[in-house]
């Protein structure tokens, strides 16, 4: 038996072949078998700018951002140093002076 990757978009394991289709019976993409790879590798973050973000990159934030169960605010023009890329909702990871460890969003960020 052989293994098919999981869905691309849904994650799923439950993948089928169509032809020369890789189908997801649960979200119902379809994709062809080199394309996920070539997805992966693609997978490029970008600042609210549209400059491509790395670890490593200094950024700076453009908005003011209420952290959720706490008074604290991170500021408009709040320099972040060191950050490193995560998958998820929060594509940053950081640690910010003064508040310490937090995930944030590379739409509210511009590289410094």
């Amino acid at each position: 038996m052989s293994t098919l990757p999981p869905c691309p978009q849904c994650a799923s394991t439950y993948t089928y072949e169509d032809g020369a289709l890789l189908v997801c019976p649960e979200c119902g993409y379809e994709w062809s078998p080199g394309q996920a790879e070539a997805a992966e590798d693609a997978k490029v973050v970008r600042d609210a700018v549209g400059n491509v973000l790395q670890d490593g990159d200094t950024v700076t934030v453009i908005k003011d951002l209420k952290l959720k169960g706490s008074s604290l605010v991170v500021k408009v023009g709040t320099k972040v140093r060191n950050i490193r890329l995560v998958e998820g909702d929060h594509d940053i990871d950081c640690k910010v002076d003064g508040i310490g460890q937090m995930g944030l969003k590379s739409e509210f960020v511009k590289k410094a």
